[in-house]
């Protein structure tokens, strides 16, 4: 599979439209367009920098395959660039302002507006950046009261990940770890070292605050992995990335369709 293309079904791609196909396509009031989000920064000293680029644009290429014809759903290009500050002490990691990232996606989701569409999904697979996503979601909500943007976090639509992954790996596995290296070494298995991954855990504490979760702390990659790892990839294979993607991407079939179908709540 070559890098970051030919994920997204082509009749199913913005970018490969024209302006008169967009203008003629019946209830675009009703269209959920897709954005994915991913980033370009590190993931260990065992996977390549594209990786949450790679997923998020992978599962909506393979939930776009095996959505109904009768939906219609449309992926823009991907967003590949995005808020990295967490893994900037490692270089190769490229990261954007969180204003610069709101300003971009504010600057998109008007151009959707204008264009007649009101269903926007982010399907963002950066775990650094959701609070920016959800600010621009509901400020252009605020500007446009019609226009229905949905911050979305491309793990949330994996239904029983448990099949997969261990309780310690769920609950703490947030980087680099099993599911990030398993869906690799499926992907793009020349690209995974594996020889070079291994386990990082934060050490366990008795105190109520955590990295994520209720009562998280602001840190930075470096404070707590010298790797870049958080989690366990030893335990990674390419049969379990299969089953991991199709899982996904059976989920955000799901998702499309709910928000194809989705009616605002009357006051």
């Amino acid at each position: 599979m070559s890098l970051l293309s030919d994920w997204v079904p082509r009749h199913r791609q913005w970018a490969a439209l024209t302006w008169p196909d967009l203008q003629n396509l019946p209830h675009r009031e009703h269209i959920p367009i897709l954005q994915p989000i991913g980033a370009i920064e590190q993931h260990g000293p065992h996977l390549p920098l594209l990786v949450d680029s790679a997923i998020a644009l992978a599962v909506v290429g393979r939930a776009l395959a095996l959505l109904e014809d009768d939906i219609p759903a449309y992926c823009l290009p991907p967003l590949c660039y995005g808020k990295s500050t967490e893994h900037e002490g490692f270089p190769g990691t490229i990261s954007l302002r969180a204003e610069t990232l709101m300003h971009l996606l504010m600057d998109v989701g008007e151009s959707l507006y204008r264009s007649g569409f009101r269903k926007w999904v982010l399907v963002n697979a950066h775990g650094g950046q959701p609070q920016v996503l959800e600010i621009v979601a509901r400020d252009l909500h605020r500007r446009y009261p019609d226009f229905w943007v949905f911050p979305l976090f491309v793990w949330r639509a994996l239904a029983q990940p448990e099949r997969w992954l261990t309780p310690r790996e769920l609950t703490e596995g947030i980087h680099a770890g099993d599911a990030e290296t398993s869906l690799l070494l499926h992907w793009y298995p020349e690209l995974v070292p594996l020889e070079r991954a291994a386990p990082v855990y934060v050490p366990p504490s008795d105190s109520c605050l955590s990295l994520e979760g209720a009562l998280p702390w602001a840190w930075v990659t470096q404070d707590v992995s010298a790797s870049g790892v958080l989690g366990d990839p030893t335990t990674a294979t390419a049969a379990k990335g299969a089953e991991i993607w199709q899982a996904l991407a059976e989920g955000w079939v799901q998702v499309i369709r709910d928000v194809h179908r989705f009616v605002p709540p009357s006051p």
